[in-house]
């Protein structure tokens, strides 16, 4: 009998035929490279049915898959800390991706109520999931009581693929000024520059930042005001986790309230933006230690097809424990923490529908605190013991590097769209690093990924 990752990459095949016949059958008609999503190409929108309008609702999705080739691993078939597309050599189906919401209109005149509520399957599940509030036994490495949001939808049978819940929050406009548009639940964070959704990014890999030193999701409140044009302001409190409200869980650590909010200015012609985004607050209920970060993004176009991108972000965390000699060989201890980095991206628009963009990168962990080697072990620590991703003994094997280590990367990728749903992305990638051996199962210092995917928007 065939094993569960067997079987998944089997669905996963069938699922992208079963989408590229329907992609050849809709190719025919004048306007399918036109359409929004591949059913609105076939004709068979649901958006379209007199319901969904007469109740401004929207279902949505996309499927992303990808596969890639590590140049430099001879060890277990992953690439290092790099997460997301993670695996070497392996048909991956990231994010089989659905929606439904129900948009609010944000005005000064009149009360508005809706929501949105997001599933994901996939390999990228682990990653999105809502960890809570951590209780590391520093002799495993392991978590016996991180929450029931999402974590254990799927089980813990199948080493890479799961459910998660990103969204699942009630919106609100409050008719006050231009109007106030106010989420209430768990939600993406409004930091940084590259997001979870792969439809939403260039590239298909994902920067340091953004897998180590940023949150994914939040739980609390969040309130949006657009003073005009030019000046957005965001503010709320979120909760839920022992990490300062990142990644927040619905029954843990809800007495502690942190910081989220920033500013955003774009210039008239919409061609320039600046916005900082911050979190922080006393790390959990049992401690009040300070977990913060910021981030800056700056976008300016030189050109109508030239864009250019520069991301800075700087993360502090104090009294947290840095290493534990029976596993890594260093004095037990705790000190306060940092970590910082840059972005730099320059995309350039060849025609409407090939992109080329370069990315660079810069991530110093300067406590050996955020950078895991395999982020994936890390993130299926669920239970105390076995990690269903990485065996009984990742706690030897997969460990946090412990070590102060700056991480590199230069990123090169096209962006093909021979429609508007689909989205074709060659992706070249080298990573190195100035201290730890963080690749191929850590013995290098460096490694060449060559990657691909396809997203294809419903």
């Amino acid at each position: 009998m065939r094993n569960n990752t067997t079987l998944t990459k089997s669905h996963s095949r069938a699922c992208l035929a079963g989408l590229m016949v329907i992609c050849s059958a809709s190719a025919s008609a004048d306007s399918w490279t036109e359409a929004s999503g591949l059913l609105g190409a076939a004709g068979i929108d649901p958006n379209t049915s007199k319901f969904m309008t007469d109740h401004n609702l929207k279902v949505g999705g996309w499927l992303n898959s990808s596969v890639g080739a590590n140049m430099n691993s001879n060890g277990d078939g992953f690439n290092g800390p790099v997460t997301f597309n993670d695996r070497s050599g392996e048909l991956q189906l990231n994010q089989l991706y659905l929606y439904l919401q129900k948009a609010i209109n944000v005005n000064g005149d009149s009360f508005d109520i809706g929501g949105r509520v997001d599933v994901m399957y996939g390999t990228d599940a682990a990653f999105t999931q809502a960890y809570g509030s951590f209780g590391f036994d520093p002799g495993t490495l392991a978590d016996s009581d991180r929450g029931n949001w999402d974590l254990n939808l799927s089980g813990h049978g199948e080493r890479f693929y799961g459910l998660a819940l990103p969204q699942a929050y009630a919106e609100f406009n409050l008719p006050f000024g231009n109007g106030i548009a106010v989420k209430a639940g768990h939600f993406y964070t409004p930091i940084g520059y590259e997001v979870v959704t792969a439809p939403d990014n260039f590239f298909i890999t994902k920067p340091y930042t953004m897998q180590y030193g940023e949150p994914f999701t939040h739980t609390g409140i969040l309130a949006t005001y657009a003073f005009n044009p030019n000046w957005t302001v965001m503010g709320g409190a979120v909760t839920g986790s022992n990490s300062g409200g990142w990644d927040g869980n619905w029954d843990r650590d809800l007495g502690n309230w942190a910081w989220l909010g920033g500013v955003t200015w774009t210039s008239d012609d919409a061609g320039t933006s600046l916005a900082i985004t911050s979190t922080a607050g006393e790390r959990s209920e049992n401690s009040k230690d300070t977990w913060a970060m910021y981030s800056i993004v700056g976008k300016h176009n030189f050109t109508d097809k030239l864009h250019y991108i520069i991301q800075h972000d700087h993360g502090f965390a104090n009294n947290i424990w840095t290493g534990n000699a029976s596993l890594a060989g260093l004095p037990d201890g705790r000190e306060d923490a940092e970590w910082y980095g840059i972005n730099q991206y320059l995309i350039y628009d060849v025609n409407d529908k090939v992109s080329a963009g370069l990315r660079a990168e810069w991530f110093r962990d300067h406590n050996g605190i955020r950078v895991l080697g395999p982020g994936r072990c890390y993130a299926a620590a669920g239970t105390v013991g076995d990690n269903f991703a990485c065996g009984s003994n990742y706690g030897a094997n997969y460990v946090p590097f412990q070590e102060a280590s700056g991480y590199y990367a230069v990123t090169a990728g096209l962006s093909y769209k021979p429609a508007k749903w689909l989205n074709l992305r060659p992706n070249l990638r080298y990573d190195f690093t100035d201290n730890a051996k963080a690749f191929d199962n850590g013995t290098r210092h460096n490694q060449f990924l060559v990657t691909a995917d396809v997203v294809i928007t419903f």
